[in-house]
């Protein structure tokens, strides 16, 4: 699958939007559009078998992810991403307790678009992924070269958390520039609904240049309070969570020549406290992806996490896919983590994941 670029991406969502040829018939005005990416994942890893689950090492697992679109008009449109999935399945599942399954909303948007031929300009407004970092654009399993995510990202207790964010925001293009602009209502690293305590508004936004086809350099940032009264973060006697602005900084480049594909993101985060010390941490990694023939690749991605309190992380993770067909896509994918806190030291998992994705779209003039 061709991996876009972040101008690349916004470009093609404008176009869907704008009568061009990327979802739609270029002579449909209006219409839908149905994607639906599909994952199976058997896991052995040392991690379920060790506290708190301390059950089997294996496990299985069940991923959806559904993105409708409807074009309303030239240049209006809806568009989301729906999730569903199993629990153990992503892999900072495996030390919390429990089983089950549940529905998240990843995206769910209205947008306004305009595309020329010198650039384009793009609107969204709803629940939308952050605009920090990169990885979110490989977000899905199809897209994905490896199972797990790099050690910044995640659910939970991360600082660029996954989860869907309400909120604004504009992205732009114009000639080898690009840059967008997003305003939430929490933090990145605490997402927060629009029904829950202690929501503070939150900038994010980035800018890149692309040197040349297929090299494209970045930056991004975001800034605001990002904790709740009932985190298990806000320590007694802690000052009001709205006077604690995060930051998060980070740099990122992709490049891709042939059958090879290289990404990095290198990012630090500032977590303000008054009655402990401020938390810092720092984490990157590097994504290389080498295809070998039209089904069959390989994968690296080693990656660090270097945080003022709570210990250090170094992952290695590497994958062989292959292509049964244009639709399906096998991975056999191994991972090893090194904790400097915490047991087990030494984590270590086996993954095989098959996805399988469908693709229907229907043009209304």
């Amino acid at each position: 699958m061709k991996k876009l670029t972040r101008p690349c991406l916004l470009i093609c969502l404008a176009s869907a939007f704008a009568a061009q040829p990327c979802l739609f018939a270029q002579e449909a005005s209006a219409g839908f559009d149905f994607r639906e990416s599909l994952s199976a994942l058997g896991l052995d890893s040392n991690v379920l078998s060790a506290p708190p689950r301390s059950g089997s090492p294996f496990a299985a697992g069940f991923r959806s992810v559904t993105y409708p679109t409807w074009k309303i008009s030239p240049n209006w449109g809806v568009t989301g991403a729906l999730q569903f999935v199993t629990r153990p399945y992503f892999y900072e599942d495996f030390d919390t307790t429990g089983y089950g399954a549940k529905g998240y909303i990843l995206q769910s948007t209205l947008n306004y678009s305009r595309l020329s031929d010198k650039g384009s300009l793009l609107f969204r407004a709803g629940v939308l992924s952050t605009a920090f970092g990169s990885f979110l654009l490989r977000y899905d399993d199809a897209d994905n070269p490896l199972v797990d995510m790099p050690p910044q990202y995640g659910y939970y207790y991360s600082p660029v958390s996954t989860s869907g964010l309400p909120g604004a925001q504009i992205d732009a293009t114009r000639g080898k520039w690009d840059g967008r602009l997003q305003f939430a209502n929490s933090s990145p690293a605490n997402p927060r609904s629009l029904f829950a305590h202690d929501q503070y508004g939150n900038w994010a936004g980035g800018a890149g240049y692309t040197i040349r086809q297929g090299f494209r350099v970045g930056v991004d940032a975001y800034r605001g309070p990002y904790l709740d009264r009932q985190s298990p973060y806000f320590f007694w006697g802690e000052k009001n969570p709205s006077t604690l602005p995060a930051t998060g900084l980070g740099v990122d480049a992709g490049w891709a020549h042939g059958h090879t594909s290289v990404q990095l993101e290198e990012d630090h985060f500032v977590m303000p406290y008054t009655v402990i010390p401020t938390f810092r941490e720092s984490a990157g990694y590097i994504e290389l992806k080498q295809v070998l023939t039209p089904r069959w690749y390989l994968a690296f991605r080693p990656g660090y996490t270097a945080a003022s309190a709570g210990g250090d992380v170094r992952c290695w993770e590497m994958a062989a896919g292959f292509r049964p067909n244009r639709f399906q896509l096998i991975k056999v994918d191994y991972e090893i983590e090194h904790y400097t806190q915490g047991a087990p030291t030494n984590q270590s998992t086996l993954a095989v994941q098959w996805v399988t994705t469908f693709h229907r779209a229907f043009g209304l003039n």
